[in-house]
């Protein structure tokens, strides 16, 4: 191994560990805080690795009712959001895929990096007129905001890398483009589908500007819900810190076992 090699890989190392080391560090202070009773949590200095454990924080947040309303909240909301953005996405990144709609690209593109603070107060003065604000139809709907150009623009890239050759042989032999589409593109494109699911649920599942501003006491989401405990409940660290982590669970755990699939989607037609 040559000097220059040694040092490519020491400020290699040197720079994930600047890099990964504040959020490595923040998520272990959050399981430190989780674990702990009030009066290690409030001591100075502050203590990392108590001397007993205090897992009733967690006990605490589960059995409360108020939580699995909340979880259930965002099962369906993500849940919905991200079935709807399936069913309209996929046929629209194949569709745009196929007809080498460029600008139709650049508005998805648009719509996939404007921020969604930008769609709210319009959407938010619908549903006001609508009489649906409190509810979860608001939350779905405007989350489609979000999901809907994520699965079109990973399916517009992985469409663009799939073989014409076999649906050119499916339409000479009779078959529709519908036909086309579902029995030679979709079996293909499920690699794409899985990474476009995945992305979906993770950025619907994380959003918290909409849940807030939308939901009711009812209706809010467990981002909402975690924020709430700061703004009106007595601020207790250790069951806060536990909400948390278990908000962040179910992401994190698919971002694990699924990262190879969720960079492959991150960088699907980059190439091109």
């Amino acid at each position: 191994m040559t000097m220059r090699t040694l040092l490519n890989k020491i400020g290699l190392t040197f720079a994930v560990i600047v890099i990964v080391s504040p959020a490595v560090l923040f998520f272990l202070w959050m399981l430190s805080l989780s674990i702990k009773f009030e009066i290690d949590n409030a001591s100075y200095p502050p203590v990392f690795i108590p001397t007993r454990f205090n897992w009733g924080n967690y006990a605490a947040v589960l059995e409360s009712k108020r939580f699995a309303t909340y979880f259930f909240n965002s099962l369906i909301v993500t849940g919905a959001a991200t079935l709807f953005a399936l069913v309209v996405g996929v046929p629209a990144g194949y569709g745009i895929a196929r007809m080498r709609a460029r600008k139709a690209a650049v508005v998805i593109l648009i719509a996939r990096i404007t921020p969604g603070l930008s769609y709210l107060i319009p959407l938010f003065l619908m549903f006001q007129w609508l009489g649906l604000l409190g509810t979860l139809w608001p939350q779905i709907i405007i989350h489609l905001v979000v999901t809907v150009p994520i699965v079109i623009w990973i399916m517009i890239g992985y469409f663009e890398t799939t073989p014409m050759e076999l649906e050119e042989s499916a339409i000479i032999d009779g078959a529709t483009r519908w036909q086309v589409f579902r029995h030679v593109a979709l079996p293909i494109a499920r690699p794409g589908i899985a990474v476009a699911f995945i992305l979906a649920v993770i950025f619907s599942w994380n959003n918290f500007v909409f849940g807030i501003v939308l939901a009711g006491r009812e209706t809010r989401t467990l981002p909402v819900a975690v924020y709430n405990m700061i703004s009106f409940d007595q601020l207790s660290w250790g069951p806060l810190a536990a909400a948390a982590l278990i908000v962040t669970l179910p992401v994190l755990l698919l971002t694990v076992f699924a990262q190879r699939q969720i960079v492959a989607g991150l960088t699907a037609g980059a190439v091109k």
